[in-house]
């Protein structure tokens, strides 16, 4: 792929930009938004989930409608310009509501005035900008980048393995630059600055895109997946009293009917897949119910009328559902690296060697815990692992171990906790501030960054694996929902957690209060912990239970052939 050193350093540019406005949104948020602890987590817990949802509309989008280089086009011109709103926004506030020329602003929330009802308005709209158009660009980046590469040549095999391994670089490059330099400046109230280098940033990442237009191989949208999966349930619902037969081959596919040069074709382009007797209720989505000749492809009520094909993918899906919701407590668990994490190291002591570690830099830990884990899984793990039990541990086994190390992460989080309560230094210092130092924090960053190798990276894998040709977009969206699910779901447990703890409306008693010196930080760690213990078990009986993908039907092979002389797994 030529220009692989442009793609990247767009890539680069763009999650720096972003991360610029993310990371350290929480403080944001509680600084010049002036809102309270809870409050702020939630909110940035909100966005970074709706930045997730966004992610999913785009993987649509680009596969069904725009293409996949529109749909890149598009959606960075969204998130440069909410970029650019929100810079000017900043300025015209800041200058007008904040006076930080005087202590720290990523502890102090006294050197701004509130905002006014429009100021928030616009801050908002801006924000939720930056989502979409960052959201969207995400998984339409990543597939278009696959589609540069033909899979016919084994040079340009070995090449989109690399390509992969740039995005992973480019994406933790940008991350660290993000989440220390500007980070930093953050901290000490230059917002303004620290915006308009993001949106500068996001700038020379479209030019860099476009430049390499002419030498991009484009392709045409694919179908919706979305709508085929309606389509099999709005047909099974339609013959819902209609009986189903016994025998697989009386169900409808569409190479079973039409005239030999026909079906030969649809045999040729399509993979088709086997019948399975999971979901039965499904297969009356399948059922010919007419009485006169089945239908051709061309004549067959797609609402009505679905292929075993169709009706396999979204038994496919469901398969992976109960995987997938376990999956929602390890990303309410990741999300706190974005919201409470940045809290506490907020009032513990940042000085190390006459500097002041900003709060949201300290998210470089757990950059590194991925890449260093990464390496160590490869190198070390899977190797030690495949000498004991002659095989490397399975996708399903990897993503329970990324279960524990994120329930380890949580208990690591309210030790470190607990022992921050006990420095607190609320006599001499300003209220909610520890003499604990900020590097305590480091083992349960690199934790989280280590469970997110065996977890995320695993479960993207494996849900790509597990789902049919056509429906690969939707499985990496599936990813992506389940993180956006978990922000979600923080905030949620936030919110009961505070109605729960906050007796009365009163400050006192509550866990996450504006003064965490006051509260109990830690007992939330806990529960957190114990919720993806819990997680873990259910998670156990669910992948024991798992059965893997249908056996897909080779083009051109016999009907009347035994299933076991179709076994080709997706």
């Amino acid at each position: 792929m030529t220009g692989r050193p442009g793609w990247a350093a767009n890539q680069a540019l763009v999650t720096f930009a972003v991360n610029c406005v993310g990371t350290n949104l929480v403080t944001f948020m509680a600084v010049v938004m002036r809102l309270d602890n809870a409050d702020a987590a939630n909110r940035a817990n909100n966005w970074a989930g709706t930045t997730y949802v966004f992610s999913i509309v785009g993987a649509l989008v680009s596969d069904s409608y725009w293409g996949r280089y529109k749909a890149c086009t598009i959606f960075q011109i969204i998130f440069l310009a909410g970029l650019v709103e929100l810079s000017i926004a900043s300025h015209l506030f800041l200058e007008r509501s904040c006076d930080f020329r005087h202590g720290e602003a990523g502890r102090q929330a006294q050197h701004c005035r509130p905002p006014t009802r429009a100021e928030s308005l616009v801050f908002y709209i801006s924000i939720y900008q930056i989502a979409l158009g960052n959201g969207a660009y995400q998984p339409a980046a990543t597939t278009f980048g696959a589609d540069q590469f033909d899979e016919i040549d084994a040079g340009e095999r070995k090449s989109k393995s690399a390509f992969f391994g740039y995005f992973f670089v480019a994406n933790n490059l940008g991350g660290v630059l993000a989440v220390t330099a500007l980070s930093y400046m953050e901290d000490k109230g230059q917002w303004v600055l620290a915006f308009w280098i993001s949106t500068a940033a996001a700038l020379v990442g479209v030019v860099l895109f476009a430049l390499g237009t002419l030498r991009y191989r484009h392709f045409l949208p694919n179908g919706n997946a979305i709508v085929s999966v309606c389509q099999v349930i709005v047909a099974a619902t339609k013959n819902r009293h209609v009986k189903t037969p016994q025998q697989a081959q009386d169900l409808y596919e569409e190479a079973d009917y039409g005239n030999d040069e026909e079906a030969a074709k649809i045999k040729k382009k399509n993979k088709m897949l086997l019948h399975t007797p999971d979901f039965r209720c499904l297969d009356k989505a399948a059922v010919v119910v007419t009485t006169s000749t089945p239908p051709t492809r061309h004549q067959r009520q797609s609402w009505s009328l679905c292929t075993v094909t169709q009706v396999e993918e979204l038994k496919c899906i469901l398969r992976l559902a109960p995987i997938w919701v376990c999956s929602i407590l390890y990303s309410t668990a990741y999300s706190q690296m974005s919201s409470v994490f940045i809290e506490q190291a907020q009032a513990m002591d940042a000085s190390l060697w006459g500097l002041k570690i900003p709060a949201a830099g300290m998210g470089v830990f757990e950059i590194l815990g991925v890449t260093a884990f990464v390496f160590i899984y490869s190198f070390c793990i899977a190797r030690i692992v495949s000498k004991v039990v002659s095989r490397e541990p399975t996708e399903l086994e990897r993503m329970g171990a990324g279960l524990v190390i994120s329930t380890l992460a949580m208990i690591t989080s309210g030790l470190v906790e607990q022992q921050r309560l006990k420095h607190a230094t609320t006599l001499t210092q300003p209220s909610s501030s520890s003499s604990l130092t900020i590097l305590w924090q480091i083992p349960q960053y690199v934790l989280i960054g280590a469970s997110e190798v065996f977890m995320y990276v695993t479960m993207t894998e494996f849900f790509n694996d597990q789902l049919p040709e056509g429906l690969k977009s939707l499985g990496s969206a599936m990813s992506v929902a389940s993180m956006s699910a978990g922000n979600f779901a923080s905030s949620l447990l936030v919110t009961v957690v505070m109605a729960i703890t906050c007796k009365g409306g009163q400050a006192a008693g509550c866990w996450i209060p504006q003064d965490l010196n006051q509260g109990h930080v830690d007992r939330f760690f806990f529960v957190i912990a114990a919720l993806n213990a819990m997680d873990l078990l259910t998670y156990v009986i669910f992948a024991k239970r798992y059965r893997p993908a249908p056996l897909m039907k080779p083009a051109g092979a016999d009907e009347n052939a035994s299933p076991a002389d179709h076994e080709i797994y997706i």
